[in-house]
């Protein structure tokens, strides 16, 4: 699986990069500006086309920079313009389009799936951002997209909000105990009704969102499909908020996940080893330490 750093903070990616183990970037406009913002606090100047420059040079694989527009040619026209400014630099942009770009009923529901098809057949490769249900990767996959971004973080608190649950942005949410859960309400509601009424009653209860119970669930079922028709476009698990979704997109054989540095750095800890490293240091006995002398 490779790992991608989802920042645009050039401290966090030189540090990233630093220990081996990250192979892209993701950024969006909001991350780049707090970027920004956050060095001209400090006193520096530098302009968001030299930021950009920089968060380019400074790194060895994609970097996906998200266009702003809301219709096809809005999308086309901001596309080619990142993409001319800035592939030049490391020849490394990847466009950021967004899946749906409706924000009412009223609005055209395949805007950025245009888009994407023209972009990906001038050679522009895109990454099918805001993913929330298996339809829309499918979608995506279809118009080409050279990767698709289904949002783990944003489906769960989705589901979570739906059920009037309390929680945390970086609180796990798991798909075994949101069945567990409806099963358990089903069963309170069973008694001798009619299979009709048992299915009436099963089909109000469903508290996933079309069958989805969680971000990872998501992931799983894009999966499922890309390799049974094998798609070309490459999943990146992303609106990560914790390890342990990490580890389960992992295991789904995930291609990439794109990882908060917070997350990243919370990866690596765990009290046992750091008892361990604490335990074999004071056992190490002096004639053994002579030898580094």
């Amino acid at each position: 699986m490779k790992i991608f750093i989802d920042t645009a903070d050039l401290d966090e990616i030189k540090e990233a990069y630093s220990w081996g183990i990250v192979d892209g970037v993701t950024t969006n406009p909001s991350l780049i500006k707090k970027a920004v913002d956050k060095l001209k606090d400090s006193g520096k100047s530098i302009t968001m086309e030299d930021y950009i420059n920089e968060i380019c040079l400074a790194v060895n694989g994609p970097v996906s920079l998200e266009v702003k527009g809301t219709k096809a040619d809005e999308i086309i026209k901001e596309a080619e313009i990142l993409y001319e400014k800035f592939n030049p630099v490391n020849n490394n942009v990847v466009i950021k389009v967004p899946v749906n770009t409706a924000m009412s009923e009223q609005d055209n529901n395949f805007e950025g799936i245009k888009a994407i098809k023209w972009l990906e057949g001038g050679g522009i490769p895109t990454n099918a951002t805001l993913v929330m249900s298996p339809g829309q990767a499918l979608m995506a996959a279809k118009a080409g997209a050279s990767y698709v971004s289904p949002f783990l973080g944003r489906v769960d608190d989705y589901i979570r909000t739906k059920m009037g649950i309390d929680f945390g942005k970086g609180d796990y949410h798991g798909t075994s105990v949101m069945k567990r859960i409806e099963a358990a309400e089903s069963m309170k509601l069973m008694g001798g009704e009619s299979h009709a009424e048992m299915y009436r009653i099963l089909q109000d209860l469903e508290i996933g969102d079309e069958g989805i119970y969680s971000g990872v669930e998501l992931t799983e079922s894009i999966i499922k499909i890309y390799r049974a028709y094998d798609f070309k476009t490459e999943i990146i698990a992303a609106s990560v908020r914790n390890a342990r979704q990490v580890r389960e997109v992992a295991e789904l054989g995930v291609d990439i996940a794109t990882i908060p540095f917070n997350v990243i750095k919370k990866m690596m800890v765990h009290y046992k080893t750091m008892e361990g490293m604490l335990k074999f240091t004071a056992d190490v006995v002096p004639e053994y330490r002579a030898l580094f002398d």
